[in-house]
């Protein structure tokens, strides 16, 4: 892709609140040239761990107190000797930055202003641990890259297309408008971008499909889309409804939370502690929140592990019916993310019992890992397909489109 007569290369980054990853993308091929983690940012040990193209992996302790000093060493990693794969930053064409939270005011990906910058602060209270992260990684390629476009991408946008019935929420409407308690859902750049590969996949480039794409990690949702846009999704106001997930809840009564505050003289950090870090697979398994351990420990004849097994299974079934039934039918379900891409057998668990959907699984397709694969059977009515996500690239398509670059593959 060229864009003012210049290949574009695109720098994608995701800033924790001590951490920050990057991917930088030769969208001619849309090869990544190189990628990697600073971690234990602002702590003692902090790492740089950087990988080229060319396989070449360098792990190496560095001094970054801050998110600006961070992202200036990885920008001197691209252009250094060793590991550098850009001659200057001015190859960069912009940086695309994964955003978690943009309220109801951002819907798109978009250039990043003053106006922008301010709708970061005020959802600094939706996401209290991820907007000051991203807001800082801004900051820093603000000033060090005064030059280069910053686009924000946000994990809530794609989810802004839901219709008012799907994201209010059966309380005082005055919250709504006061507070704006709403159901807003995350994993966003997941979902679209694994909705539109199956799109490709299906040969339907008009996106008139509806598709079910299931995020399955550590964090978990579920997400209807319909005509290549999404209509509900499973995750709510915060990160803890929906799914059971590695350690958050899921969907449960409110009705529990006083009730155990009561019964255990618990504070509001100590009830969120046991939703959101306490509870899931872990809490059900008492194992792990790694689906991994958790079917070691079946293998060993753990019952606990089968019941939290059959529960996330259940429930995500449960919502592959709903979501079915909100949109009038079903054409393909999409696995992905960690636990959707290698579980074989919890894909196996969630698709029995779908079968009145017209949906058949193979289980010599489903024999797979890490790769995109569809797993339905010759005739299914109902495609299956594992589709590895890719977030970092879905964040630099949409940057180039922000700035307008053009295709000339």
């Amino acid at each position: 892709m060229i864009h003012g007569g210049k290949t574009v290369k695109i720098l994608v980054l995701n800033c924790g609140s001590s951490s920050l990853k990057y991917q930088l993308f030769d969208m001619t091929d849309e090869k990544v040239l190189a990628k990697g983690l600073v971690d234990r940012i602002g702590l003692e040990e902090t790492t740089l761990s950087h990988e080229t193209d060319a396989r070449a992996k360098t792990k190496m302790a560095i001094e970054a107190p801050n998110h600006k000093i961070a992202i200036k060493i990885v920008l001197d990693t691209l252009v250094g000797r060793d590991g550098g794969v850009i001659a200057d930053l001015s190859e960069i064409g912009a940086v695309g930055h994964r955003i978690v939270h943009g309220g109801e005011k951002i819907a798109e990906p978009v250039l990043v202003d003053e106006a922008v910058m301010s709708v970061l602060q005020e959802c600094i209270e939706l996401a209290p641990l991820h907007n000051p992260a991203n807001i800082m990684g801004i900051e820093a390629c603000q000033s060090l890259m005064p030059e280069v476009p910053q686009i924000g991408v946000f994990d809530t946008a794609f989810h802004q297309s839901m219709p008012s019935r799907a994201f209010l929420y059966a309380i005082p409407y005055e919250y709504y408008q006061k507070y704006k308690v709403r159901r807003y859902g995350f994993h966003g750049t997941s979902h679209k971008y694994v909705a539109r590969r199956a799109q490709q996949l299906l040969g339907r480039s008009d996106g008139s499909l509806r598709i079910i794409t299931c995020h399955l990690g550590n964090g978990s949702s579920v997400t209807a889309v319909k005509d290549g846009v999404s209509v509900d999704t499973s995750l709510g106001f915060g990160t803890v409804a929906g799914l059971p997930m590695g350690t958050r809840c899921g969907d449960v009564d409110p009705a529990i939370i006083p009730f155990l505050m009561d019964k255990e003289s618990m504070t509001i950090d100590m009830i969120n502690n046991v939703l959101y870090k306490k509870s899931g697979l872990l809490g059900l398994s008492g194992v792990s929140s790694d689906m991994r351990d958790i079917e070691a420990a079946l293998a060993e004849g753990n019952e606990r592990a089968e019941l939290a097994l059959e529960v996330f299974a259940y429930n995500v079934r449960k919502y592959i019916g709903a979501y079915a039934a909100a949109m009038g039918g079903v054409d393909a379900i999409v696995f992905t993310a960690g636990i959707g891409e290698n579980a074989k057998g919890m894909r196996l668990r969630i698709c029995r019992g779908l079968e009145f959907l017209g949906l058949e699984v193979d289980e010599a397709r489903n024999d797979c890992r890490g790769q995109e694969q569809e797993i339905s059977r010759p005739g299914s009515r109902v495609k299956v397909f594992v589709i590895p996500t890719n977030e970092e690239l879905m964040i630099a398509r949409e940057a180039l489109e922000v700035i307008g670059a053009t295709v000339t593959r």
